[in-house]
């Protein structure tokens, strides 16, 4: 409990039993009485007043409900099934659950978007694998966008038609239609191995470096198309009036080239969004309490939850899945629309 409901790093079991509360704790509250003392040495009373000094109120409540309280959900019908078969349905709550309330509801709600994930499913949100996957993205973009921008740049602007360039686009391409688990696995001997003093191991920093290299291919390819799109026409024009070749890039070529490239990005980041395979491998974490509130922090993320969840016994864990799966589409529907919206405006800002 301490560990999902109080550390915000990833901790194993071996440092959770055997670190001075004092180190385990660094930056948290804690008695002092328990400074030197090892977790498995403190009371019950003990653990209760360091639950109490993290969590807060809301926190505290939110741990009844979660372990004492909580609603037990004991069998859900669909929309179709509650809509035309509601006289079977109260038959078989009568015959199977006698003294149980009947509620017609959904499990799609404000408070499953902004509840923290819980071991009942009636308690159980996605606030945390929302704002996981918050992160995911910004740490994406903010990696692949500029390298991806500034290696089409090169390719289309200043590199010259060799065999050394025409191999490196082919791999780029071929890098294109690796398949994301290769990419995790990459990510896990680099970013979470190589690289843990900086990433902080089995963190979102670690998972958004490695999924910045699985758009970054698409990004340049994109990139490049939008780039080889715009007429030779301003080239030239822009040349016979004394522009360099860089002035010519920065103030001709990129704003014409802009809708394709943010396009091709936008698009990238929600292959990202959905993917799995690449965040199981980098140590995505399947059951966490604690929002994700550094680059170094334990994250969640949708397409995890969703896979955590389809493969527990509970039948309503599989609700609340399904109820993940809409949300997570509807991301993505979001972002495509907002990529053809964000395309048009441009194009109407250059020919305007």
């Amino acid at each position: 409990m301490i560990r999902d409901r109080v550390l915000n790093t990833q901790v194993t079991g071996v440092t959770l039993t055997q670190t001075p509360m004092r180190q385990l704790l660094a930056g948290k509250a804690f008695p002092e009485a328990t400074a030197d003392r090892l977790l498995p040495e403190l009371t019950q009373d003990e653990i209760s007043q360091i639950l109490a000094l993290n969590l807060g109120r809301d926190g505290i409540l939110d741990l009844i409900n979660d372990e004492i309280v909580g609603v037990e959900v004991l069998q859900s019908w669909t929309l179709s099934e509650s809509l035309f078969q509601r006289g079977a349905i109260e038959a078989t709550v009568a015959e199977k659950y006698p003294g149980a309330r009947l509620e017609f509801g959904s499990w799609l709600t404000l408070d499953f978007l902004t509840r923290p994930m819980s071991s009942t499913p009636a308690q159980a949100g996605i606030r945390t694998a929302l704002l996981g996957t918050l992160w995911l993205m910004v740490i994406t973009i903010a990696v692949a966008f500029p390298i991806g921008v500034g290696a089409a740049i090169y390719l289309e602007e200043y590199a010259g038609d060799t065999r050394l360039n025409r191999i490196v686009e082919t791999n780029i391409r071929n890098l294109a239609g690796v398949p994301s688990i290769i990419y995790g696995l990459l990510g896990l001997a680099v970013f979470v191995r190589a690289l843990s003093d900086i990433t902080g191991g089995r963190s979102v920093l670690a998972a958004g470096l490695t999924m910045a290299l699985l758009v970054l291919p698409v990004i340049i390819i994109n990139a490049q198309e939008a780039i080889r799109a715009v007429p030779s026409s301003l080239r030239e024009a822009s040349y016979g009036l004394g522009a360099t070749q860089w002035q010519t890039i920065w103030n001709t070529v990129l704003p014409a080239a802009m809708p394709g490239i943010l396009t091709g990005t936008i698009l990238a980041s929600s292959r990202a969004i959905g993917e799995t395979a690449p965040l199981i491998v980098v140590g995505a974490s399947t059951l966490i309490f604690l929002d994700p509130t550094g680059p170094t922090s334990m994250f969640t993320a949708l397409p995890i939850q969703i896979y955590d969840w389809t493969k527990r016994p509970d039948p309503q864990f599989r609700d609340i899945a399904a109820a993940t799966i809409v949300v997570l589409l509807a991301i993505l529907l979001s972002l495509n629309a907002f990529a053809i919206i964000l395309r048009q405006r441009f194009k109407k800002k250059l020919q305007g």
